[in-house]
């Protein structure tokens, strides 16, 4: 396992995550570095905190300086010149999680889209940098290659563009083939590591690959579930993270679309987190499924991990989220299978209820025609 020192923000909530993100991109931290404020004009850090992670860095002589932020191009360069380290902003970490867990053709295309936008930002830099007489070595490119580098980049993403939309059209094809078999399809979503993979095992029976890790599913798996005799079509997607930037979830969108023509959502909360991280976390799917254009009356919330937890907790936790009245609300454990049967009874109360809207709506606008005439 390479080494890191890490900087993030001194909050145990970010703290756990950027450890967790770099165990799953396998990095051992070696050295914490805590701050308040990670986006300083030129190194994101203060000149003080800058000393220290010298001294660090020349004592642990680590792989790798993993950075807790998004940085911009020129300080990534600038904190790699200084520290003559390998930086890898919060981006670039991400990154190499996607790459190491992908595993279908689609998901790897994705990837490359993403990883390919992620230099193409840096290559802009490179030229700005260059027509400055600097020398940007970092990655690994001279001065005199920077535009040619530009310009393959813009058609390599041209070419991944144009085999992902194929991966789209085919997959609309399958979406609509299951409509026209009569499917209704649910859709696991959350916050990367909530449990949604236990709970898509634990509903339909499967033994997909289930980790504390983040990011373990990033290829949509649908597989059918059987409720009171009727047959239903549930699929895993890709777990959301904060601070995901948009080019990310657009490299994606191919799979996230899936939640946009989904019939319910279920929207998987870990109750075990503490009530500060609960509200970022689900404030973050919130936010994910409103960029992606998804209908909230679509959505169950399913707090999951609930053996770990007393009810009353659980219940303080619901109320902290304002989420009380809502009728759609569920906790249950995909581990012990507690509320399991109930959750399901839920779903076919909610495709009930949508039918029944339908059925409503069509035979409103069958009178309104009806007077028209």
């Amino acid at each position: 396992m390479k080494s890191a020192i890490l900087i993030t923000y001194n909050r145990e909530d970010a703290i756990n995550e950027a450890k967790g993100l770099c165990d799953a991109a396998g990095y051992e931290v070696v050295h914490t570095i805590t701050q308040n404020f990670l986006q300083k004009p030129k190194y994101g850090i203060s000149g003080g905190a800058l000393e220290k992670l010298e001294e660090l860095s020349e004592k642990l002589r680590p792989d790798v300086i993993v950075f807790d932020e998004i940085l911009k191009p020129h300080q990534n360069y600038s904190l790699a010149s200084v520290l003559h380290r390998e930086v890898l902003d919060r981006e670039g970490l991400i990154l190499e999680i996607f790459e190491s867990r992908a595993s279908s053709a689609e998901s790897k295309l994705q990837v490359k889209l993403a990883q390919l936008r992620y230099e193409m930002v840096r290559a802009k830099e490179k030229v700005r940098l260059s027509s400055m007489g600097e020398q940007p070595g970092f990655m690994g490119i001279g001065k005199f290659e920077i535009d040619v580098y530009y310009n393959d980049i813009k058609h390599r993403m041209q070419t991944v563009r144009s085999k992902l939309e194929k991966a789209g059209k085919q997959r609309d094809l399958h979406r609509q083939g299951r409509k026209r078999m009569g499917f209704k399809t649910i859709s696991l979503a959350g916050y990367t590591s909530s449990g949604k993979t236990t709970l898509f095992n634990k509903t339909t029976g499967e033994a997909k690959t289930q980790s504390k890790e983040l990011f373990t599913t990033l290829t949509t798996t649908i597989r059918r579930l059987i409720i009171n005799q009727e047959p239903f079509l549930i699929s895993d997607t890709v777990g959301f993270i904060s601070k995901l930037p948009a080019y990310m979830i657009d490299a994606f969108k191919s799979t996230l679309e899936e939640l946009v023509h989904t019939d319910i959502i279920i929207l998987v909360i870990d109750i075990n987190d503490s009530v500060f991280e609960l509200k970022k976390k689900f404030s973050s799917c919130m936010r994910t499924l409103s960029e992606l254009g998804v209908e909230k009356d679509k959505v169950v919330y399913a707090f999951n991990k609930t053996d770990l937890q007393k009810k009353e907790e659980i219940q303080r936790k619901i109320d902290f989220l304002n989420l009380t009245e809502n009728e759609k609300v569920i906790s249950v454990s995909a581990k012990t299978g507690e509320n399991i049967k109930e959750l399901k009874e839920l779903i076919k109360d909610v495709i009930e209820s949508q039918n029944s809207q339908k059925f409503n709506r069509n035979s409103l606008e069958g009178v309104a025609e009806s007077f028209g005439n």
